[in-house]
């Protein structure tokens, strides 16, 4: 079957890099290109391979008729569109900035968009310069299937509201991939959403997922560092605005009538946890003395990586282990307040409406969700997960590693900030702290 490649944004741009990229090299030592042209869809192809490798995304069926004879169309990969035999003028544009993306005749064989996340197209189809079909994408009662591939548990409570407010305004019949983990949790939360599985046949299926890096990635129109997480789910989604979060229920009481605090120290990446020396120990030492118990809810108890090894502080109680995530929920819903990092554990805080002391220094305050009691040093080197020059991921510390200054972002918050956050967000909340009840 003959590929055709498309692409929204101006291939121009696309070969500005080309010199510069190992894959283009690659296509020329196996494909051999002649011309320009053919070095665009080689590179295309690589390009856009999808997320999901156990599918053929590209050369799977078709089942979206258009009511004329081997035209088929689907968004199951971006756009795909099936071209017959003859003589077919196919055109299509951006519907939203009219931007025209394809002209041209093709005679048989498929057509394919390079962006994967949502686009208004809009598509005409000719023969024999008489036009035959006309469409824009309208989902209303449609099947559209939304596959998380990453595993980060912040991503994915970000962006899922986004995907409700899609069903809501497209009314189309939603389906979820989500890792195992969340399956539970995000059933109780969105009972409106849909398991993914087998006998769901989408129109459509999109791909959310946080992405930096290269200039051009066909399933994102933008950089993560550009924005909030709360807003890139809705810009692969075309939606310009923030959605409600899910109202969450517990499912369990608490663990105890004592009044408690949870706290949550552990990143995949060391280099995003709190660094200061025995800074954990302090802050437990200060909420116990204030009469509260403290419940250490990380996944591991001690973690090594990044050239650190971050332990459970000695004071928390130890809850730490492969829980359900349900159960981590129901214990921060019942909690006074949470402390934490910019992690998974924070998010999952926020989306059972705990309140959040959250330690934070690598990424700019708007980066995350918006909490009051964000602690960040801004005497010093601060947010370089979201500067486009470099990569916080890749690199532990961009600007300073081997230097005395290398990660001060994160070691160079004291207990004092993280106590005067905890001590607003008392009175800001009318708690009583037990030892001080009574008085």
């Amino acid at each position: 079957m003959k590929l055709h490649f498309f692409t929204v944004n101006e291939i121009d741009e696309y070969r500005k890099h080309y010199s510069h990229d190992a894959a283009v090299k690659d296509i020329y030592n196996a494909a051999h290109p002649q011309t320009i042209e053919e070095l665009d869809q080689a590179y295309f192809y690589r390009q856009a391979q999808g997320p999901d490798e156990d599918e053929e995304t590209f050369e799977s069926e078709i089942f979206g008729e258009t009511g004329y004879p081997g035209l088929r169309l689907d968004f199951n990969f971006g756009l795909r569109l099936d071209v017959p035999e003859g003589n077919f003028r196919v055109r299509i544009s951006d519907f939203d900035t009219e931007k025209i993306c394809l002209d041209k005749y093709i005679s048989g064989g498929r057509i394919i968009s390079v962006e994967k996340y949502f686009i208004r197209w809009h598509v005409e189809i000719f023969l024999d310069d008489e036009k035959i079909f006309v469409y824009t994408p309208d989902f209303k009662g449609k099947p559209v299937a939304f596959k998380f591939i990453s595993d980060a548990l912040g991503d994915t409570l970000a962006m899922l509201p986004c995907v409700r407010e899609f069903k809501r305004i497209h009314g189309c019949a939603v389906a979820l991939r989500v890792p195992d983990y969340l399956q539970e949790l995000v059933a109780h939360l969105y009972p409106d959403l849909l398991p993914l599985d087998e006998k769901f046949a989408p129109f459509a299926t999109y791909f959310p997922m946080m992405y930096q890096g290269l200039p051009f990635v066909p399933t994102v129109p933008a950089d993560m560092r550009q924005m909030s997480m709360l807003r890139i789910g809705g810009m692969l989604l075309g939606i310009n605005y923030i959605p409600p979060k899910a109202k969450f229920r517990p499912t369990e009481s608490p663990v105890t009538d004592e009044p408690y605090v949870c706290i949550g120290i552990q990143a995949r990446n060391a280099r995003k946890g709190w660094l200061y020396p025995r800074g954990w120990d302090i802050v437990v030492d200060y909420l116990k003395r204030l009469g509260y118990r403290v419940f250490c809810i990380d996944k591991n108890a001690e973690e090594k990586n990044d050239g650190f090894t971050i332990c459970k502080p000695e004071g928390a109680e130890d809850f730490t282990g492969d829980r359900p995530i349900i159960e981590r929920a129901n214990m921060l819903y019942h909690a006074q307040f949470f402390i934490g990092i910019g992690s998974g554990l924070s998010w999952l805080a926020d989306t059972v409406d705990c309140p959040v002391v959250m330690i934070c220094g690598f990424s700019q305050e708007w980066c995350e969700f918006y909490t009051p009691y964000r602690v960040i040093n801004y005497k010093v080197c601060h947010g370089c997960f979201n500067d486009m020059r470099v990569s916080f991921l890749a690199e532990r510390c961009p600007y300073h590693i081997g230097t005395p200054r290398e990660l001060e972002c994160q070691k160079k918050i004291s207990p004092r900030m993280v106590i005067d956050a905890i001590e607003r967000l008392i009175i800001d909340k009318n708690l009583i702290p037990p030892a001080l009840e009574g008085r």
